[in-house]
């Protein structure tokens, strides 16, 4: 499960298997009264940003789906990631958002994929 070129490192100090998707994006959030003004100026008023990254493993065993969604189970989860912006692997606390794990194929005994985005506490 360890891979030096897996982007997260570990999720509540535990090692996941490496996914296939891994789509990073930085959210701005505005003050509650940013907005444009008559002269259509914008006043973004910048007040944090936070991180959305979008997950994904395709073709898994039911134990491997098993594990990766009670990895990320808690409300709350520590996750060593890879940051784009920082330029490294930093830990952020995330929440999940809807879990998805369609289409099991009785054929091959597999999942098709198992599919959720992680939001930046």
């Amino acid at each position: 499960m360890a891979n030096e070129y897996n982007p997260i490192r570990s999720v509540g100090g535990v090692a996941v298997a490496c996914p296939s998707k891994f789509d990073y994006k930085l959210s701005d959030v505005s003050a509650a009264d940013a907005g444009r003004t008559e002269d259509a100026l914008m006043h973004k008023m910048r007040i944090a940003q936070k991180v959305h990254i979008e997950l994904s493993w395709p073709y898994l065993t039911t134990e491997a789906v098993s594990t990766i969604l009670n990895a990320f189970n808690p409300e709350y989860i520590n996750v060593e990631y890879l940051d784009p912006k920082a330029g490294g692997y930093v830990t952020k606390r995330f929440y999940v958002g809807d879990r998805s794990a369609p289409s099991y194929n009785t054929f091959m005994g597999l999942w098709t994929n198992v599919s959720f985005n992680i939001i930046e506490q």
